[in-house]
This record gives structure tokens, sequence and C-alpha cells, in this order.
């Protein structure tokens, strides 16, 4: 899905930011927006289980500027914030939308929360306060791509020039030989 963005500012575990990447793709979600203003975003790839590959990565110096470039692309954008009272079941789902997650220990900066305007909650029903990064970024996007492909009525909503990137970057990383294959099928 193209229109359902993950966006995580500040990572500084490598585990965790793996597993964000890996989590991310298997929901078939294609954009990783990663938000830097202190901490450089550094996966472990044995994590990533090879998601790595199949993701596009956006890095930013500051959540300003990935707000700012997600809405003049037609998202709309939430920070996340355990006190806010939208959920994710209720959030509007009708038109593109990217979801920022803060670090494991601070959650988003007052200034990527101030960049969003408005916030989503994840609920959580135990005694416990906090969900895990990667788990958080599972649930809240698992149940918004979930939701965003009821509303459209499709897996997914890549345009094709995109898809067929995309599936050209699986033959060249899967397919031993490739160039010579390409060279022979394309004009």
């Amino acid at each position: 899905i193209a229109s359902v963005a993950t966006a995580v500012e500040d990572t500084y575990d490598p585990h965790n930011a793996a597993a964000t990447i890996r989590t991310t793709e298997a929901l078939g979600l294609q954009d990783l927006h990663v938000i830097e203003p202190h901490f450089r975003f550094s996966a472990t790839k044995g994590v990533t289980r090879g998601a790595h590959r199949w993701i596009d990565l956006h890095r930013w110096a500051n959540a300003e500027a990935a707000v700012g470039h997600l809405r003049s692309t037609g998202f709309r954008v939430y920070a996340t914030a355990p006190d806010a009272t939208v959920s994710v079941e209720d959030v509007d789902v009708s038109g593109p939308l990217a979801i920022l997650f803060g670090n494991e220990h601070e959650g988003l900066s007052p200034s990527a929360i101030a960049a969003c305007g408005a916030a989503i909650t994840v609920p959580m029903f135990g005694f416990t306060e906090s969900y895990n990064l990667s788990v958080t970024v599972g649930l809240a996007m698992g149940r918004l791509a979930a939701r965003r492909r009821a509303y459209i009525g499709a897996a997914g909503d890549l345009d094709p020039v995109r898809r067929a990137r995309l599936r050209a970057r699986w033959f060249a990383l899967r397919i031993r030989g490739v160039v010579g294959v390409l060279e022979r099928a394309l004009p």
C-alpha cells in the first residue's frame, strides 16, 4: 500500500529499527520515513530478514521536513501519543495517512507532535503503560492498513510505474544473471 506510511523518530536501538523495517514491509507498506535529529537510523540486517531490500526508506533531518513532505503529497499525518483521544480504530482512512512513532524511551519529540497537529493512540487494556516500539508499529499499522485496504476495496494501491519498478528490483535482487535476461527481454 502506498497510501499508508510509517514514520519513526530518533530510533536508536538497531534491533527496534530493524523490527520496524520488517514489520512495515511485512504489512505490505512500501514507505518508511526515518527522522534523525539526534540518532542515525541503523538497522541490524539479520533482524530485517531481507525486508530492507524491498522497502523504500526516506531519511529526514527533522520532523517538520518529513511532515511537510508527506502533507505536500496528500497525506494526513498523525503523531502517536498514549493520551490521544482518537484511536487507530476511529481515525479516518478515506485518504492517505502517515503515522509518526517516537523512540523507545521518550516517545515523539514536542516538535514532531506539533508538526503533526493531530494524534492517535493504540488502545491498551492491561496494567502495562506502553508497548515496545516495533509492537506499537505492528498493532497500529496493521490495523490501519487493513482498514485502508477495506476502504479502497483492493489489496494495495501502488501506481503501475512504482509497481513495475518494485518488480524489477525483485528480479535484480533474486534472479541470478538478471541483466542478461533483461537485455534479451527488452527491446
